[in-house]
């Protein structure tokens, strides 16, 4: 709850800075709650492709569970400090280290790593950019629609993966426990789509018992800006669940 109130109070510290979002999308079922803005643009998907590439590693046996394996990130360079030192699957998708992502996928093999994309039908399915660099800022892209859909099917089991591969990247998205036994499982992304212009991602799904809840915020800035965009999505998104669980609650 802590944790909830602070960011809650970051948005309203950084409302003002933010750009409106390009698109925010939430759905229910097959009941659409909201559709703002142009969903149909596709940007390169960011960190929130750690999302497939855990159900790739899962179910390819490469990760095993939540603190297995543990990579080193010797030969790397971690742009933050959180992701400096070794990582296990949890922290990985906690920290959002591109270096694990890079790690993972070399284990996988150019070969296994497009049949899974195809597999997933994600986006434009696109990986000319390269093993450990076509999900950012590069070839692949995807529309906040198609987000909405892969996290759908993600949320309700619905990909073709092993059951197993689903629940243990279900456990690593988890983020906190949201008034009301609302459960908040999700993932941001922060990227260029131009020279000093960011946008910025967060993708999930919020459940209570057999209802769930999916969403996708997007925003790309218009002007410079010294705050991550994925940053100003999260916390958008967070005042706006906020009011679903109060409608919800009513």
């Amino acid at each position: 709850m802590f944790k909830l109130k602070f960011l809650l109070l970051t948005a309203t510290i950084l409302t003002s800075l933010a750009s409106k979002a390009d698109c925010y999308l939430v759905k229910e079922g097959s009941h659409i709650l909201k559709n703002e803005g142009h969903c149909k643009s596709s940007f390169t998907p960011q960190s929130t492709f750690k999302v497939p590439l855990a159900l790739m590693g899962y179910d390819s046996g490469i990760l095993i569970d939540e603190s297995k394996p543990v990579f080193s990130d010797e030969g790397y360079v971690a742009n933050i400090n959180v992701c400096k030192g070794p990582h296990n699957p949890r922290e990985w998708m906690r920290d959002s280290c591109v270096w694990y992502s890079q790690e993972l996928t070399k284990k996988l093999g150019l070969s296994k790593f497009k049949e899974y994309v195809e597999k997933f039908n994600y986006g434009n399915k696109d990986i000319s950019g390269g093993l450990t660099t076509s999900w950012l800022s590069s070839s692949i892209k995807i529309s906040p629609a198609e987000q909405l859909e892969f996290m759908q099917k993600l949320s309700q089991g619905d990909l073709p993966v092993s059951k197993s591969a689903i629940e243990n990247t279900r456990k690593i998205m988890f983020v906190m426990e949201l008034p009301g036994g609302w459960k908040l499982y999700a993932k941001s992304g922060n990227g260029r789509y131009k020279k000093d212009l960011q946008q910025g991602w967060y993708a999930g799904w919020m459940e209570k018992g057999d209802e769930k809840i999916v969403f996708v915020n997007h925003i790309a800035d218009t002007k410079k800006q010294n705050s991550y965009a994925s940053f100003r999505s999260r916390n958008e998104v967070m005042i706006k669940l906020w009011d679903i669980i109060e409608q919800k609650a009513k």
